[in-house]
């Protein structure tokens, strides 16, 4: 009995932790789907498609649309779409 309940917290425990993983692993495979979603609400995602940055430039470009233009995007979101355009469109 004992071991039963013990088994059984420990995986009530686990779960969330898992889910999380779970749910982070999903973000980045639809990175490319965020980047259409949020970017695409302002402004055609073509000219963005059109450059090649580095990391360093797309991340400047990503806060200053997060935070100056108040583009509606986390600070989660603004990481998952910076790596997914500095792989999709690096230098």
């Amino acid at each position: 009995m004992k071991s039963a309940l013990f088994s059984l917290f420990t995986l009530c425990a686990i779960l969330p932790f898992l889910f999380l993983q779970h749910v982070s692993a999903g973000e980045e495979k639809d990175a490319g789907l965020l980047f259409e979603r949020k970017c695409g609400t302002c402004h055609s995602i073509e000219k963005p498609k059109s450059r090649k940055k580095s990391k360093p430039e797309w991340e400047k470009t990503v806060m200053r649309m997060k935070n100056v233009n108040m583009a509606p995007i986390s600070s989660a979101e603004a990481r998952l779409i910076v790596d997914y355009l500095a792989t999709s469109y690096g230098k």
